[in-house]
């Protein structure tokens, strides 16, 4: 699903993104709700940030990543947790890309994400290469999602990646 987001594009930076685990909801600008093998998944858009949450019969899963003011955890490169029975896989990167490039970029990845039963988009209006996406799947009993925070006037994408799934017991060694 594509969508152009109404709010105002503000110039934000890719380097004013946190990364937040456990919050509560968020006021969105657009929300997704997928049904996945027995997981309740919501993509949430939150301007040029992200907000998805997870509901499974294990327990359920916050995961943020925005421009939060008073944050003290800046987006990491990778983090991995214990959440209940889960183990959350967290990763980040950033892609600085030429103009061109950059324009390409956008424009490959909108398409990606906008025919995708299980995707979100939104657009800015202002920018037509400003956007925030998300895409998830399931697999091997295993909720995956990624995400792109376009951030054209740097010519940076903040790309994500997670992965929660229940966590495997240690093999019995005799």
């Amino acid at each position: 699903m594509l969508t152009t987001l109404q709010t105002v594009y503000t110039d934000t930076r890719a380097s004013d993104l946190a990364w937040a685990l456990g919050r509560e909801p968020l006021p969105a600008l657009a929300v997704l709700d997928l049904e996945l093998s027995g997981a309740k998944l919501q993509l949430r858009l939150l301007g040029a940030s992200h907000q998805v949450l997870l509901e499974e019969e294990q327990g359920s899963c916050s995961e943020t990543v925005a421009c939060m003011p008073g944050s003290s955890t800046p987006l990491p490169l990778g983090v991995a947790k214990r959440l209940g029975e889960w183990e959350y896989e967290f990763a980040a990167r950033v892609e600085t890309l030429s103009g061109g490039s950059f324009a390409g970029r956008a424009q490959e990845l909108l398409a990606l994400v906008a025919d995708h039963p299980n995707g979100l988009a939104g657009t800015f209006p202002g920018s037509p290469h400003a956007f925030t996406a998300m895409l998830a799947q399931r697999g091997e009993g295993q909720v995956r999602w990624r995400t792109w925070h376009a951030y054209p006037q740097e010519g940076q994408l903040v790309v994500t990646r997670t992965r929660v799934g229940v966590r495997m017991a240690a093999p019995v060694v005799l």
